[in-house]
């Protein structure tokens, strides 16, 4: 019960807010002034785009399919298109999922919190000009707190968010007294026949009721916080009735004939409760943005040990939670983007036309990704998989082509920047592989280094030198280049290669792989999942601890630092790549940072690589 509650705060903070504009858009989208069937019909969609996108797909499926405990798409493309078997193709979907997400992040905040001062309109409309400048006002707020953390705060979004989805229901069941028919919405035949009777305006209209699934994608992605089961306790038990009581009070009252040409979520309130209800809004509203933005920095964690985004400066912001972090480029590039969409857009109501089209592709990788993890770790025949996975892609590609009818009205916003952020990563991963190849050009075999050791008598000087490399045998250039402009070289050795492997966390047991290869020169291979970050003053101790004689009070620590240029001949990247790289490389955490080096210890070895 403790960690459902937990959940409230994290992960249903952004479905749990849809009901402010999912509603209001759907009608917007059925054109003229809804009738019975239009009413009846919408909310039967709505409610049903729950149970099969959300309660079916998300909860009681991909949260079965799990890497280490960790869910949502990068999680499930590291198992699928790493661990299991190499497959590019499983990584590019993977890929582009995640740049998806960070397209439609920026979109969530903008739009969850204009909604909610927009219900200051219905309390007075003197009021309209200052919703935007106030919007805008809490957006930079929230960005600005992000680097204190929200461990403290953290702990109330709990009880907040449950006393939202409380009064979300309550309110719900008011408006249904109020026209009770509206439960025959429950029928699945009312959503059927309006979706095919409408033509195009029906089809257009699954734009607007996938709104209210937007956040379904979080369930799955913060698994590995709280555990499937919580998530799900708290998704029958509070949020999924709340969310069905509120989306049906809202066609209880469009039935009844109220105006539905400003937000009807606020309509359902009494007014002498609607400023309390608009402050509960915009506080839930913040709680979703801020579960998004936790979302942001860590996908980008994961995607830095992945090997597809540069080694960003991350700060644990709490000692309790290893969620609990922060990452400063991300963050601000965020507010940039997220409060010029908010002014650029102006309202809810044009928000709504960029939002969705992103994560409803997320969604369709999801789903394609499905099927192969029904087939390969479950073992499902290709007709059960294609059932039941096959189901999820046709809905999720009936939501996704619906979306596409946004492109020109502001749907192409979220698409750019998951094309931007996709670019980079994928020419960070390329520079990365090939830089890499170059440097291997260079390694040295074992037995010709140590047999220039002693033919040239080089000297051995005392203390412990580790060499950090990508190399995975013989001796690292690392190595070569100290040893051809010092003329010396310590006593004791250790080439260290620190991997990252496709699974969120690695046992200590499994963390170490070490051997001697020579007298007092000993290779060390260490493991970390894609979750953890390494740490090699500590790793140093381990190290010690298996056997490995090292002079722990006299250890210097070498690195590689490679200035990359465009090679002169035609088998190099393209040179614009090379100068984005180069530039990503440049701007980077610096590896000794990264890898927790104390600076005082430190010798950085630097050459020019032509890729």
């Amino acid at each position: 019960m403790a960690l459902s509650l937990s959940a409230l705060g994290v992960v249903f903070g952004d479905i749990g807010t849809s009901p402010l504009y999912t509603f209001k858009t759907v009608l917007g989208l059925a054109g003229n002034t809804p009738d019975h069937a239009v009413a009846l019909g919408c909310l039967s969609l709505i409610l049903w785009t729950l149970v099969i996108v959300t309660t079916v797909k998300y909860v009681n499926v991909a949260m079965r399919i799990d890497n280490n405990g960790e869910g949502g798409i990068l999680a499930l493309m590291a198992l699928l298109g790493v661990k299991l078997k190499p497959r590019p193709f499983i990584v590019a979907f993977g890929l582009c999922g995640a740049a998806l997400i960070y397209g439609d992040g920026a979109v969530t905040p903008a739009i969850s919190v204009l909604s909610a001062i927009e219900g200051l309109n219905i309390v007075d409309p003197s009021f309209t000009p200052y919703v935007l400048p106030t919007s805008v006002a809490i957006l930079i707020g929230l960005f600005f707190i992000q680097p204190q953390g929200t461990a403290r705060i953290g702990k109330a979004f709990g009880p907040v968010m449950l006393l939202w989805f409380m009064t979300i229901g309550l309110l719900g069941i008011w408006g249904i007294t109020r026209h009770p028919s509206v439960l025959l919405g429950v029928n699945p035949l009312y959503g059927l026949h309006y979706l095919f009777s409408n033509g195009l305006v029906g089809f257009m209209v699954l734009g607007g009721v996938f709104l209210c699934v937007t956040g379904a994608e979080a369930l799955y992605a913060d698994m590995g916080h709280f555990g499937a089961v919580p998530i799900r306790c708290a998704w029958s038990w509070l949020v999924f009735p709340s969310l069905v009581l509120n989306y049906a009070g809202q066609a209880a009252l469009v039935l009844e004939g109220a105006p539905t040409s400003d937000n009807i979520f606020y309509r359902l309130c009494p007014s002498f409760l609607l400023i309390p209800l608009v402050l509960l809004a915009t506080i839930a509203t913040i709680i979703a943005s801020q579960s998004i933005i936790t979302g942001a920095f860590s996908m980008t964690r994961q995607a830095i040990q992945l090997g597809w985004l540069p080694r960003l400066q991350i700060t644990q912001t709490s000692a309790e939670g290893y969620g609990q972090i922060y990452v400063g480029v991300v963050n601000w590039i965020l507010m940039m983007v997220t409060c010029a969409l908010a002014i650029g857009f102006g309202k809810s109501d044009n928000l709504a036309a960029a939002y969705g089209i992103a994560v409803s592709a997320t969604m369709l990788a999801t789903s394609a990704l499905l099927f192969i993890a029904m087939r390969e770790i479950w073992g499902w025949s290709v007709f059960r998989a294609g059932a039941i996975a096959g189901g999820f892609i046709i809905i999720d590609a009936g939501f996704f082509t619906s979306n596409l009818s946004k492109i020109t009205s502001g749907g192409y916003v979220p698409v750019v920047l998951a094309a931007v952020t996709y670019g980079f990563m994928y020419i960070w991963h390329c520079g990365a592989e090939a830089a890499y190849m170059r440097v291997q050009e260079y390694v040295v075999p074992l037995n010709t280094f140590m047999n220039d050791i002693v033919q040239n008598k080089i000297p051995r000087v005392p203390g412990t030198a580790l060499f950090l490399t990508r190399t995975k045998q013989d001796v690292p250039p690392v190595m070569a280049w100290h040893l051809k402009h010092s003329r010396t070289l310590h006593e004791r050795l250790l080439v260290l290669t620190v991997h990252t492997e496709s699974v969120p966390w690695v046992a200590d047991s499994r963390r170490l792989t070490i051997g001697e290869i020579a007298p007092l020169f000993w290779r060390a291979d260490a493991a970390y999942g894609f979750m953890e970050r390494p740490d090699i003053p500590r790793l140093v101790e381990q190290i010690r601890a298996h056997g490995c004689a090292l002079d722990l009070s006299d250890v210097t620590y070498y690195v590689g630092h490679e200035t990359v240029v465009p090679r002169e001949d035609r088998r190099g990247l393209p040179k614009w790549v090379v100068m984005i790289f180069a530039f990503m490389q440049r701007n980077c955490l610096h590896v000794s940072d990264y890898f927790r080096l104390p600076s005082d210890s430190l010798v950085e070895v630097g050459r020019q690589i032509s890729i």
